[in-house]
């Protein structure tokens, strides 16, 4: 049975743009604003499913109590952990790093920032918490509050791309974006 997973990428933060990774920053009232106005008219779903960082969880809650529906915290399903990288913004880390911001940008699975995490960790994290809804509730309409780099990569699977082309996928602030999910994390984006 198919699960249908809905994606939605957390709002605006308090310390901006940049490599937010795991800093636990939390949303700015546009970024409330900015999830607040993603989810009218939509579902209906039948649980949440959330990162368990401030930025997608606080909304997750408020989601949950208005709506009357289970949020379940998922670790891993937390943005990939940019290391040195982590709070910096890429017009910074092109003074100070630009040969590995470069490298990083051409090819994320190639190029591991500092100390950070490889993407190809990142990826089988994402694809086997994925995995695991999928076998747990197909069947249901999930929404899942979660990071611009867990979107793109389920996205970039989703739409068939090279790994090469991860970062080209374009994610916004309170983003919503549905995809079907099948045994074997099979995902097929819905429009």
């Amino acid at each position: 049975m198919t699960l249908n997973l809905d994606l939605l990428r957390h709002g605006e933060t308090e310390l901006g743009g940049g490599l937010r990774g795991s800093l636990d920053d939390a949303l700015t009232d546009q970024g409330w604003a900015q999830m607040r106005v993603a989810v009218v008219d939509q579902g209906p779903w039948d649980r949440l499913i959330s990162s368990p960082l401030q930025r997608c969880a606080r909304f997750a809650q408020e989601l949950g109590r208005q709506l009357g529906l289970p949020v379940q915290l998922e670790k891993d399903l937390q943005e990939l952990h940019f290391g040195a990288w982590e709070g910096q913004s890429a017009i910074k880390l092109m003074e100070t790093d630009a040969e590995a911001l470069g490298l990083f940008w051409a090819d994320p699975y190639a190029f591991t920032p500092p100390q950070g995490e490889p993407v190809e960790d990142f990826s089988a994290r994402v694809l086997a918490a994925v995995g695991r809804l999928q076998a747990a509730y197909a069947g249901e309409r999930v929404l899942l509050i979660s990071h611009g780099g867990v979107m793109r990569l389920l996205l970039a699977q989703a739409r068939g791309l090279p790994r090469e082309q991860l970062l080209n996928v374009e994610v916004g602030h309170g983003a919503l974006f549905s995809l079907s999910v099948e045994p074997g994390v099979m995902l097929k984006e819905v429009r």
